[in-house]
């Protein structure tokens, strides 16, 4: 049978160990620590967390830790609120986000990665620029020929009901970074994320440009490349469904022909 491994300078490697010596409530985080200033391996660190001082969220112990612990640890964050998507990342084996992921839903040590096969900036934070150009290229916005009948286009009740499921989606990317068939194509497959976002302009009454968008999508790789394997949906931190959304897509260019 092929084995596969990863090269030499990739494979992580035992890190530093930070414990917190009378601990009442005591938890361990290992978390994923590369710096591309230097010439080491990626390691694991492990900080032991009293968690009678710390709140509820992994993101929480990650703040603790950077602000009580190691000021060196790197991530993004800003809402806290489940919404801006930027403490995106790979806990207890699952993408999700660190500000809606509860502590007690891990059981034993909590192991934090960056999302996977996604160039690592530094620590736990991702290279999305590829990922936002892909995002780009769909043309995120309301392309209309006729002038609105007044200040505003409006929708009905049912046309509004159409974008539910599609307008929450936050641009995390942990639907995208949790599927096989953007691991093995990423330069050229568009992704469950930016697939659900193609689909919600589509969508929209008040588009008029679907026919364009879907041009833009008949591709065997842009579109195509999605396998139905319901990773995506799986993963979805706002319980959205991009596989549903994927085939809505696939349904409207079966109807074109």
């Amino acid at each position: 049978m092929a084995q596969f491994t990863l090269p030499a300078n990739s494979k992580v490697q035992p890190g530093v160990t930070y414990n917190t010596p009378g601990a009442k409530d005591a938890k361990v985080f290992k978390v994923y620590r590369w710096d591309p200033d230097g010439d080491a391996n990626p390691r694991l660190d492990a900080y032991e967390i009293d968690m009678a001082s710390c709140g509820p969220m992994v993101l929480d112990a990650l703040i603790k830790i950077k602000n009580e612990i190691d000021s060196t640890l790197t991530f993004r964050r800003s809402c806290r609120e489940g919404v801006c998507g930027s403490c995106a990342m790979n806990i207890d084996g699952t993408n999700t986000l660190a500000c809606t992921k509860y502590i007690a839903e891990v059981k034993g040590e909590v192991r934090i990665y960056p999302l996977p096969h996604m160039p690592v900036v530094k620590d736990l934070v991702p290279d999305l620029t590829d990922a936002f150009a892909q995002y780009a290229a769909i043309e995120p916005w309301l392309k209309t020929t006729t002038p609105a009948s007044g200040r505003e286009r409006p929708q009905s009740p049912a046309e509004r009901q159409k974008l539910d499921g599609l307008w929450e989606c936050i641009l995390c990317f942990c639907c995208t970074t949790s599927c096989p068939s953007y691991w093995w194509n990423a330069d050229r497959y568009l992704g469950p994320a930016v697939l659900l976002q193609a689909y919600r302009w589509i969508a929209d009454s008040r588009d008029e440009a679907a026919g364009e968008r879907l041009d833009a999508l008949e591709d065997p790789f842009r579109l195509y490349r999605c396998h139905t394997i319901m990773n995506c949906t799986k993963t979805c931190p706002k319980g959205l469904n991009p596989a549903k959304a994927i085939a809505e897509i696939k349904k409207l260019m079966v109807g074109r022909r």
